[in-house]
Formats: C-alpha cells, sequence, structure tokens
C-alpha cells in the first residue's frame, strides 16, 4: 500500500522531476497541471498528500489548498518560486503543513513527505506490530512466533489501518476513505462485515481484539 501523491505544478519539467524523485522512494505518483485539474483528480482518485505549486493559471495553489481543506484532511506541501515570507503567511493560513522554496534538494523534498505522512498516520511501511502479532501488507497477512493467518486484500488493509494507531477509535466513514478510497459509493456497512470476518480470522490471536466504540466506530486494542 504505497502512499499515493499528487504533484500539482504547471512547469511539466517540474513535475516530472518530483514525479522521479518519488517514484525513486516507492510512491505513487498522479500529476495535475493546474489547481481545476487536481480538483478532478481529488474527486475521483484516493490521494494520501499533495504536492502544490503556488503560482498556477485556473487555480492558484493558494485557492486549491483552500479548496482541498474545505473537504479534504490529507496533508498539504506547498512549492514556491518565491521565498518571500508574505507567500507563507498566506499558505499557512490557507491550511498547508509544510512550504518548500524552489529550487530544493530532492533528499529535503522525500523527508518532508514522509514526515508529512507520518504525521498524518499514512504508513508507506508494509508491516506493522502490535505486542507480538504482525500485520503484513505485502503477503496479505497476520502472523505471530505461534499462529498465521491469510486475510483478502480489504481485510489486510482494513486491520493495517487499525493496527497503525492501537487505541484510536475510527469512525466508519473514515475507514471507508482510507480503504475504499473518496468515491466509494457503496454501503458503509461494508466496513462492519469486514470488521466481523476479521474478529472470526483473528480468535486465534486471543489478545488481539477490535472493540466497537458504540455511536463512533472501531478501535484495535492496545495490547
Amino acid at each position: 500500500m504505497h502512499a499515493h501523491i499528487l504533484v500539482v505544478d504547471d512547469d511539466i519539467h517540474i513535475r516530472k522531476l518530483i514525479r522521479l524523485y518519488l517514484e525513486n522512494s516507492q510512491f505513487t505518483v498522479i500529476e495535475a497541471a493546474d489547481g481545476r485539474e487536481a480538483m478532478e483528480m481529488l474527486w475521483e482518485q484516493h490521494v494520501d498528500l499533495a504536492i502544490v505549486d503556488v503560482m498556477m493559471p485556473h487555480i492558484d495553489g493558494i485557492t486549491l489548498t483552500e479548496d482541498i481543506r474545505s473537504y479534504l484532511d490529507i496533508p498539504i506541501l506547498m512549492v514556491t518560486a518565491k521565498g518571500e515570507s508574505q507567500d507563507k503567511v498566506k499558505g499557512f493560513k490557507a491550511g498547508t503543513d509544510d512550504y518548500l522554496v524552489k529550487p530544493f534538494d530532492p533528499v529535503e523534498l522525500i523527508l518532508r513527505v514522509k514526515a508529512l505522512l507520518k504525521r498524518y498516520n499514512v504508513v508507506s511501511e508494509k508491516v506493522v506490530k502490535v505486542g507480538p502479532v504482525a500485520v503484513d501488507l505485502d503477503r496479505l497477512m497476520v502472523h505471530s512466533s505461534h499462529e498465521s493467518v491469510s486475510l483478502k486484500k480489504k481485510e489486510c488493509e482494513l486491520l493495517f489501518v487499525l493496527a497503525n494507531s492501537p487505541g484510536k477509535i475510527y469512525t466508519r466513514a473514515q475507514l471507508i476513505e482510507k480503504i475504499w478510497g473518496y468515491n466509494y459509493e457503496g454501503d458503509e456497512r461494508t466496513v462492519d462485515v469486514h470488521i466481523k470476518r476479521l474478529r472470526e480470522q483473528l480468535s486465534v490471536f486471543s489478545p488481539l481484539t477490535i472493540t466497537t466504540v458504540r455511536g463512533l466506530g472501531y478501535r484495535l486494542e492496545d495490547i
């Protein structure tokens, strides 16, 4: 489950350069040439983080950041050719999480992207451990030193999200958004069905339990 990153810049060379750096670090990259195109992509595809240029035609980076913030809770990294403090202030007021001035060091770009994803709990690693139990996204399985259980893809992704933040309550809507994507048109009860199956599968790992928090959602108990 690589993080999906949207790169929004009207300069094709900058986009290609950023894509190269990100793909070398195992990220999946989606490109948009301006704010308008970016908004269409955000409606249609699952995006974990947006890298937004300030100066763009149609919808500039500041306006785009405000638009994204109005309905999506994803990290935003703003990039600009200007190092002017007023741009920074505007960017942070609009809701950007971080700021990078061109020309930038590719290593710094990757470090900032990883830091933002970590802050938002979007993990690009494929294995997460909860006590003695490991959830492995690559192999679609849960295992301890004594037991091993294979899961279906969505079940494993669901458990992976819960296992990344033991004790944290996730609403059905949050889980749908993270696993099925923003454009999912099915029923939120899909989550309940998957949780029920997961509980059956996880019964062999006795301390590992998914609790229903009445009226709120689900959480994986910290063990």
